[in-house]
């Protein structure tokens, strides 16, 4: 088998990922909907708020009582009342006259307006000083003002954020419908892993470090993480485990094992399962050029390698925004990182090569009032302190040989 028969760059995979279609639908109680993705548009079926209501402390008017009123030259109301808050009011607002009201309260009739109490001076158990003209429908929230009625008050593809399940409790929405949750199961390959708990580690061996550093990445952006093993350099083994993962999960990770080494078997578990289809083996990034994607069915195959930093990046770079794409999330500034993107000065060069898209770990660091610096973190691919260490990375695009210090650059951040 020749290498990396179906060698791709960064974009050509971004571009694959992109037209991954979301899970089905379900319907979920609105107290566990935060962070999930709307399935369909929700119009507003009831206005926002139903009855117009005070903004502020203070008393309903007719805002025409209040005009020319300053404190050298007050006017004069008769306090008609108060408004009970929770109740419809049993007083109206007429000529001359004030009603006391809380924030919050229902408007009684007649009024349009209310003056806050902070411009009102109580002259005796039933008059009062207004010091400052209202207009009509100051510090009033009408009929409609936070949501008319019909209003499309969220699209579908958007992700629910607490303020907007604050929106949907004021709409009376008990629950909604989003797009599944992808189950994700983590595989971990290699004669030479073991338990993160073996102790003394006999030479030659490692602690299964990618099974819970991956999962732990992968639950980070909004998956579940149904089952995490490792399997050993066996291939009816492998194949038996992805097989039976994919039964119960909409994506396989394997780490380890997506290289052309004699027993790298990865491939071979791709072309075993059903329906497989292969989409790239490798892709001209570093870190993480031995990458596969693939597909069984309508289910998400992919292979990482078995380096940490390579597998970490390759995730965070690939595997995250497939998974986001699965939530039904749309696309736009999700090609490169999820966690969103800072400008920082780098402050030493960064070496590339024509043809290959690089991912370079940096640490952030500002000295006084200059500007946020970004400090490359350089190490061997196995070693996971150089993620550890780092708070985002610098992508150096395939077509750029290097970039030059003091250059300004996007961060792509972890967290």
């Amino acid at each position: 088998m020749s290498q990396f028969l179906k060698v791709k760059t960064a974009g050509e995979v971004l571009s694959m990922l992109e037209g991954i279609g979301p899970l089905p639908a379900e319907r979920v109680p609105l107290e566990f909907a935060c962070g999930r993705t709307l399935a369909f548009d929700i119009e507003a079926a009831e206005p926002v708020p139903h009855f117009a209501r005070s903004a502020m402390d203070g008393f309903a008017v007719r805002a025409r009582d209040t005009f020319g009123a300053s404190e050298s030259l007050p006017r004069l109301l008769d306090v008609s009342g108060e408004v009970v808050m929770g109740e419809a009011p049993s007083v109206r607002v007429s000529a001359g006259r004030a009603v006391a009201i809380p924030t919050g309260g229902m408007l009684p009739e007649g009024a349009d307006a209310v003056v806050m109490v902070e411009y009102t001076a109580q002259l005796d158990s039933e008059t009062i000083e207004v010091t400052r003209p209202v207009a009509p429908w100051d510090n009033v929230l009408k009929v409609g003002d936070d949501i008319r009625l019909g209003e499309r008050i969220f699209r579908e593809g958007s992700v629910l954020r607490a303020q907007d399940i604050g929106v949907l409790a004021a709409q009376g929405r008990i629950d909604v419908q989003v797009f599944r949750v992808p189950r994700v199961a983590v595989i971990s390959t290699g004669d030479e892993i073991l338990p993160i708990d073996a102790n003394p580690l006999p030479p030659g061996k490692t602690r299964d470090v990618n099974s819970f550093s991956l999962a732990a990445q992968i639950e980070s952006a909004g998956a579940i993480v149904g089952t995490r093993m490792t399997v050993s350099d066996c291939l009816e083994d492998l194949v038996s485990a992805c097989g039976n993962a994919l039964e119960t999960h909409d994506m396989v990770v394997v780490s380890g094992g997506s290289s052309v080494g004699m027993r790298d078997y990865t491939l071979r578990v791709l072309n075993a399962l059903p329906e497989s289809e292969l989409l790239a083996h490798g892709v001209a990034v570093r870190p993480g050029k031995p990458t596969i994607l693939g597909r069984s069915g309508s289910k998400i195959f992919w292979g990482l390698p078995g380096q940490p930093v390579s597998a970490l990046i390759i995730c965070q770079v690939f595997v995250v925004p497939s998974i986001r794409r699965l939530q039904g999330r749309a696309w736009a500034g999700m090609a490169s990182a999820a966690a969103g993107t800072v400008p920082a000065v780098l402050n030493r060069q960064l070496p590339s090569v024509h043809g290959r898209t690089d991912y370079f770990p940096v640490v952030l660091s500002r000295e006084g009032a200059g500007p946020l610096q970004a400090t490359p973190v350089f190490g061997k691919s196995g070693a996971i302190s150089v993620l550890s260490r780092a708070d985002g990375y610098v992508i150096v695009p395939e077509h750029v040989e290097g970039i030059d210090a003091s250059t300004e650059v996007p961060v792509y951040l972890f967290s």
